[in-house]
């Protein structure tokens, strides 16, 4: 579960936008938001993981997702916070954290300290665009089996 560079390294940017959609590379490279309640997995209940959409890396598990109400993923924790890097964000006359993914570099969301007390108070909000989910059914297939212990299973 620690940091794996080597096997989640960060594509060229010529082929970073070949692979993405435009909210995609928007969100990724950007800095953009998507909108709330609008994007592929602010309701998503499945039980799976969800990696960087630009690296494969592995970022947030369903077991830690819950509903905010804010219209954007929201997890409790990321699966390891080395994986994660926090920088302070001032824009838009806010302070916040942002939170982007160590070996791609993506632009994930913020997280906020206002999430479940009983699970550490965090709230990481992040957009559906800078992810990508991984069915349980898939996870062994496609190189995840190692975190379905993290799952509710």
């Amino acid at each position: 579960m620690k940091n794996e560079k080597n096997k989640y390294n960060k594509p060229s940017e010529n082929e970073i936008k070949r692979k993405l959609t435009d909210i995609q590379y928007s969100v990724t490279q950007k800095n953009a938001t998507e909108p709330p309640f609008e994007n592929e997995y602010w309701s998503t209940k499945e039980k799976g993981i969800y990696v960087d959409i630009v690296t494969g890396e592995p970022l947030f598990v369903s077991s830690d997702k819950f509903e905010s109400g804010c219209g954007w993923p929201s997890f409790t924790k990321p699966i390891a916070k080395e994986n994660i890097v926090y920088k302070r964000d001032s824009t838009f006359g806010m302070e916040r954290t942002e939170v982007r993914s160590k070996n791609g570099n993506s632009h994930l969301g913020h997280v906020f300290n206002d999430g479940p007390i009983e699970k550490g108070g965090m709230r990481y909000c992040i957009n559906s665009a800078s992810l990508k989910f991984i069915p349980l059914s898939e996870m062994e297939d496609k190189g995840y089996g190692e975190f379905k212990k993290l799952l509710d299973v």
